[in-house]
Parts: structure tokens; C-alpha cells; sequence
């Protein structure tokens, strides 16, 4: 089974129409979204004049039998810390919302689909990096 998670920019980039981002979430078997990236949209969407529009968009695309919204954990947070104390030795911070996302990626092993490149930083992370 492939398993895809969506960065906060693919979920934008999907909600324009992006062809890369419908093709790689249209050939996976599971796509999750994070409670993270949910957060960061609502957080986009209160800053915009089209919320409720933003908002049923959303929910629809949430409400598809193959996309499940992950919640935060005790395993993620032990993948964050793994991620976040690896990221802080080499030298590479990446945004915390980012080392969140990764490691619900992690904890499902699924493929993290992104326009940011500093998702290469995480050593053992499996990304679709967008162009």
C-alpha cells in the first residue's frame, strides 16, 4: 500500500488544481492529512475573504473514503523528538510545523508530498518533492 501525507503547500497547490499533486494523491492507496496542515490551512483561511468557500472545500476532500486526518500522538511525539534532536546535531533546523508532519510520516510510513526541499534534511524520511 502506498501512503502519501500532504504538506501544507501540496493542499494548497491541490486546491488550485495542481496536475503533479492530483496524479501523485490520485495514485495512492491512502492519503493522510494532518492535523498539523489542517491547522496551518484554518490559519490561511481566517486571513482570507473566501473562508467558508476554503472551508467546504476542505471538508469535502476530508470526507473521502481514502484520506484519514491523523491526530497527534504518543508515538508521533516520540518521532518528533527523534527528528527534531537529529535535524539540531547536523545543523539543519526545518520549520517545527514541518518536524511534526515528518513524523506523522514516519509513525505511517508514508511518503511526505511537498514543494519544500528542507524535508531532505530528515534522514530516512521518504518525500515526492514537488517542482
Amino acid at each position: 500500500m502506498r501512503a502519501v501525507i500532504l504538506d501544507t503547500n501540496a493542499f494548497a497547490a491541490l486546491f488550485r488544481g495542481d496536475e503533479d499533486v492530483l496524479k501523485t494523491i490520485s495514485g495512492a492507496d491512502q492519503v493522510f492529512a494532518s492535523v498539523v496542515v489542517i491547522g496551518e490551512l484554518e490559519a490561511g483561511f481566517r486571513g482570507g475573504v473566501h473562508y467558508a468557500k476554503n472551508i467546504e472545500i476542505l471538508d469535502r476532500f476530508l470526507a473521502r473514503p481514502s484520506v484519514e486526518t491523523l491526530e497527534v500522538t504518543r508515538e508521533t511525539g516520540n518521532c518528533f523528538g527523534l527528528i527534531k534532536d537529529a535535524l539540531r546535531r547536523k545543523g539543519t533546523p526545518i520549520p517545527v510545523n514541518d518536524v511534526w508532519i515528518a513524523a506523522q510520516a514516519v509513525e505511517r510510513g508514508a511518503v511526505v508530498v511537498t514543494y519544500d526541499k528542507h524535508f531532505a534534511n530528515i534522514d530516512g524520511l521518504r518525500m515526492w518533492h514537488l517542482a
